[in-house]
């Protein structure tokens, strides 16, 4: 080697597997080169000179080795930052960059930003569900029509049984001994039993499980009609006042009978309508039964926030079973007993709902509907949630957005 030739030390300023023609010398093909570096240029090797000739304006830079140490260190310091930081992050795009693992974890980042969210449908377990089961509905539906024609028969059959007020005058009534009659007060009941009634539907039609309080509701009442069956048939009251105008006995006349039941269920054995003009349906009054069942239910499902929904609908209730009592149709015994059965009878079915039927210490199974309440709630694993909603879709299928589901993908290939 050349007198004038300058070689750095084995190992400084060069990295590991870096050629030493290539990393350790500062060479320029520049006019304004000094006479030191022109001799060095001159008693290179010839492989030297060729490489230099090729790229003639190349300028390499000669590195401590503690500087390359220091900046490898730092690479690899920020590379396992970026790991770590993306390995803790939850989303599930950022933990695919991070399982890339090799090459540059900003480019693995972005590209995998552009996949596809999957959704994945879990099926809700069967005990957390609430089956509609309709068709039980519509056979629960069917036994308190049946129960109501049913009291409507009575009602005829009774009819014939009750004795004249000119032979038996109407029984005393602590309660009419006291307050005067009012005409228009039964008018009032029975506008207040619609009111209600129809509130009750229009809130069952926006009820999320309407199917399940459905069935509930025509058994409460198709039970209790029967038990006002069974009560008017066994005792038959007078009238309740002088006041009272009763329809002719028929006697053994069958089909005029067939047609006083078709005239009863026509008018809804409303006095509004002039279809109830029987007597001898007083023990219990249906009247109470109607307006304080609906309410019970409207109170039972809704949210218990909406006091003044409850209060407005209390309200109606309790005028409308005071009016009956002003009104001197029915005996103040027909409303308290109509009152003392409808909330036992809905409390206690309620409870069985929300307790554990397999206690040996619950008697409330040993009533004589417990086997038609095991096949209404059969199904019903658990309380029914006050939850409302549209019943139905206003939008058609076709005109719904499929890829709505996609909506945060796009987002994050705008950006």
């Amino acid at each position: 080697m050349a007198d004038g030739e300058e070689r750095a030390p084995e190992g400084e300023g060069r990295s590991p597997g870096v050629p030493e023609h290539s990393s350790l010398r500062l060479t320029s093909s520049s006019p304004h080169i000094s006479d030191d570096a022109a001799s060095t240029q001159t008693t290179q090797r010839p492989d030297v000179d060729s490489l230099n000739a090729s790229i003639p304006e190349r300028v390499t830079f000669e590195w401590p080795e503690q500087d390359a140490m220091a900046l490898s260190s730092q690479a690899h310091s920020t590379r396992a930052k970026i790991d770590g930081g993306l390995h803790q992050d939850a989303c599930p795009v950022h933990a695919a960059a991070a399982a890339a693992g090799s090459g540059d974890g900003k480019r693995a980042f972005r590209k995998n930003r552009n996949d596809d969210y999957v959704k994945i449908s879990v099926k809700e377990p069967d005990a957390n569900r609430l089956p509609a089961e309709w068709w039980k509905t519509l056979l629960l539906f069917l036994y308190a029509g049946f129960s109501m024609l049913l009291t409507t028969v009575v009602i005829t059959a009774v009819h014939e049984k009750v004795p004249p007020k000119e032979e038996i005058p109407p029984l005393p009534d602590t309660f009419f001994e006291y307050i005067d009659r009012v005409k228009w007060a039964f008018t009032v009941t029975e506008v207040n039993g619609i009111v209600l009634v129809t509130i009750w539907f229009l809130q069952l039609f926006f009820f999320n499980h309407k199917s399940i309080v459905f069935r509930r509701y025509f058994f409460l009442v198709g039970t209790l009609y029967l038990y006002r069956c069974i009560t008017m048939y066994i005792t038959t009251l007078p009238v309740p006042g002088m006041h009272m105008k009763c329809a002719p006995k028929l006697y053994g006349d069958f089909h005029a009978k067939l047609r006083r039941v078709l005239d009863l269920i026509s008018g809804a054995g409303l006095s509004i309508t002039n279809s109830h003009i029987l007597c001898g349906d007083f023990l219990y009054s249906g009247h109470t039964v109607v307006l304080t069942l609906t309410y019970l239910f409207i109170k039972e499902y809704s949210p218990r926030s909406f006091w003044w929904y409850h209060l407005m609908c209390w309200l109606l209730s309790a005028v409308g079973v005071v009016c009956i009592l002003v009104a001197h149709d029915h005996y103040s015994v027909d409303v308290v007993v109509a009152y003392f059965i409808t909330t036992r009878l809905f409390w206690w079915y309620h409870s069985l709902t929300t307790q554990c039927q397999c206690s040996p210490n619950n008697y409330l199974t040993k009533t004589w509907w417990h086997p038609l309440f095991n096949f209404m709630e059969r199904n019903v694993n658990k309380p029914v949630p006050c939850v409302y909603g549209w019943p139905v879709s206003w939008a058609p299928g076709c005109l719904k957005n499929r890829c709505k589901t996609y909506s945060m993908v796009q987002s994050a290939r705008d950006e």
